[in-house]
């Protein structure tokens, strides 16, 4: 090549700043464009590391020893609290945030650009434009969309593709180690712990304190409850703050009715293990999230890509949010050596599109047996997947590499025009 090619990277989170990372170190220059104007090192909370997310992030140079937490139990509790069935297992566990401030710090500043929102892009054959809200452009030879479920990149190529409520949402808390009373502690911190009331999951673990902090005592303990909720009732009440004002897809953990943590709370000195029970009692402030299937037939639309959440959004039970990012930013990254963008692309998409379809299906079969409505599909899968043993052996604990396509799709359009 003659000139250093620009990549324009729309999404500041994850799987944007891996994208960014491994196209700069192939001689890319690269712009990413967030629409939040505040930093994002706040958001997320634990995440079970897989073995390919520290490979990637061994690649790019970072100590994967300072991460996170390493594990070797799994255990499940019943009801009264006993320990019903263990599995040996090693995992790392970290911090959603952490993960992202290494990667946020790696990316020199002068490309990362926040508060600029993209409202449309158009291409041709020599290059594409981004259009911003404030009425900006910026151009470059590759468009990548990587801003997440909500994605404005994948609206405008996919205007029919949107997020499918799964059924159910996850309470999350993130708690300070120190607030753990001794026992607890004892009794749950080294261990992924689950719980599982009829047609429930609940599950907790240690992650990094703030900036990383791997001391004891300054670490924290991660939450999640998985809980059934009717979409057409249930759902719009969890979602309606105490004001009246209804909020599409998540709402802000400030804004959850009052009405809504309190049935929680009471749900829990009902259902939960005693250890668990005394958790829930220390959650000051809850996160709320319903849980979303998203999955993108196409990939690749000219000059324009899109990766992470913005293309597939698995539920958690796979724990292949991170992972799936690094790894679509990678081999978008290594399909971009040739010149050829359009065609690197669509080479990027066959690789990384039966991927993502593996990655929806297995996470609809581990998650089958939370919703609150089911198939009679998806009632033979919960047969299997609400056993103790089933759940221990199963959850986030799959490779997603040997995936073929399900189909040849054919007739398909490769490449997409906006304005």
């Amino acid at each position: 090549m003659s000139r250093r090619r620009r990549a324009l990277i729309v999404g500041g989170s994850m799987s944007g700043l891996f994208a960014a990372l491994m196209l700069q170190r192939r001689g890319w220059d690269v712009d990413v464009f967030e629409r939040v104007d505040t930093e994002l090192a706040s958001r997320g909370a634990g995440i079970l590391v897989q073995a390919d997310l520290i490979a990637r992030l061994g690649a790019l140079g970072f100590d994967v020893r300072s991460l996170g937490i390493m594990l070797d139990t799994r255990k499940m509790l019943d009801a009264a609290g006993g320990v019903m069935h263990a599995i040996e297992r090693p995992h790392l566990m970290a911090a959603w945030e952490h993960i992202y401030r290494v990667l946020r710090e790696a990316l020199p500043a002068p490309c990362y650009h926040r508060g600029r929102s993209v409202t449309a892009f158009r291409q041709d054959a020599d290059g594409v434009v981004a259009k911003f809200s404030d009425g900006s452009v910026a151009a470059g030879d590759v468009l990548i969309g990587a801003d997440g479920l909500r994605s404005t990149v994948r609206q405008q190529c996919l205007p029919s593709v949107a997020p499918l409520y799964a059924g159910y949402v996850a309470w999350r808390a993130v708690l300070p180690e120190d607030v753990l009373p001794p026992a607890i502690h004892r009794d749950l911190f080294a261990t992924m712990t689950f719980c599982l009331p009829p047609g429930e999951q609940f599950v907790a673990y240690p992650i990094t304190g703030p900036n990383g902090d791997l001391r004891t005592g300054h670490r924290r303990y991660n939450v999640v409850w998985y809980r059934p909720a009717d979409e057409a009732k249930e759902l719009p009440a969890l979602l309606t703050d105490d004001s009246g004002v209804t909020h599409a897809i998540s709402i802000p953990p400030p804004l959850i009715p009052r009405a809504a943590i309190a049935a929680m709370r009471a749900a829990a000195e009902r259902l939960l293990a005693p250890q668990f029970r005394a958790v829930v009692r220390l959650i000051e402030e809850p996160m709320l999230q319903p849980i979303y299937d998203l999955e993108s037939p196409q990939l690749a639309f000219g000059r324009v890509a899109i990766i992470g959440d913005a293309a597939f959004v698995a539920r958690p039970h796979v724990a292949a949010g991170v992972s799936k990012a690094a790894d679509d930013a990678a081999a978008l990254a290594a399909a971009l050596d040739a010149d050829d963008v359009e065609a690197a692309l669509l080479r990027f998409e066959a690789e990384r599109l039966p991927v993502g379809h593996k990655i929806i299906e297995r996470a609809r079969y581990l998650g089958a047996y939370l919703q609150a409505t089911q198939t009679a599909e998806d009632r033979s899968r919960s047969a299997r997947h609400g056993i103790p043993e089933a759940v221990l052996a199963e959850t986030a604990t799959i490779d997603f590499h040997h995936a073929r396509p399900r189909e040849e799709r054919t007739g398909r359009a490769n490449r997409a025009h906006s304005d």
